[in-house]
């Protein structure tokens, strides 16, 4: 038996089921939350529309969620400019003329790939300046631990005379 203490008093029984059920029913509760997030329905004219509203969409930020695409998001900003692209669309606006709006209204954070520019250089090519200058930091590590060449001492008579007098000396205090 898993509870033997609640076999015997029916009143804890009924007391832990009644929270057993509780827990059960939150999280039921807590999992279906997602399918009752509003869905945005639109019609388009042509296929071509609506391959151009989901790109567009995916490639905005929602300045709200400021992690997600306007695709992605669920919030009321989200909402509002997935509409916004629509009515855009439907009007008959270039993807140009959106993009413009949509900088306009909110800069270039809305965009999720930035606009190559002078400001977003250190933004495109840094990773790529790090990698480089990393890698030339470790190669000169590397260069620096590697054992040298060592060129060969060569002794002249003299020398090899005190060598001989100095090891004589130290095999003698042994």
């Amino acid at each position: 038996m898993i509870f033997p203490a609640l076999l015997n008093s029916p009143r804890k029984a009924s007391g832990f089921l009644r929270t057993l059920l509780q827990i059960a029913a939150l999280a039921l509760l807590c999992m279906t939350s997602n399918a009752w997030s509003a869905i945005d329905t639109f019609e388009f004219e042509n296929d071509e529309q609506q391959q151009r509203f989901r790109t567009l969409s995916n490639e905005f930020r929602c300045p709200m969620c400021q992690n997600t695409s306007l695709t992605g998001s669920g919030g009321g900003v989200a909402e509002d400019l997935r509409r916004e692209i629509y009515l855009m669309i439907v009007d008959g606006k270039t993807d140009a003329e959106i993009e413009q709006f949509m900088l306009e209204r909110y800069g270039d954070f809305i965009f999720y790939k930035p606009r190559l520019m002078t400001e977003t250089l250190l933004l495109w090519f840094g990773p790529l300046l790090f990698l480089v200058l990393g890698g030339w930091i470790v190669m000169g590590i590397i260069r620096r631990a590697r054992p040298q060449g060592q060129e060969a001492v060569v002794l002249d008579n003299s020398d090899q005379a005190r060598l001989h007098k100095l090891l004589e000396k130290v095999d003698g205090q042994d």
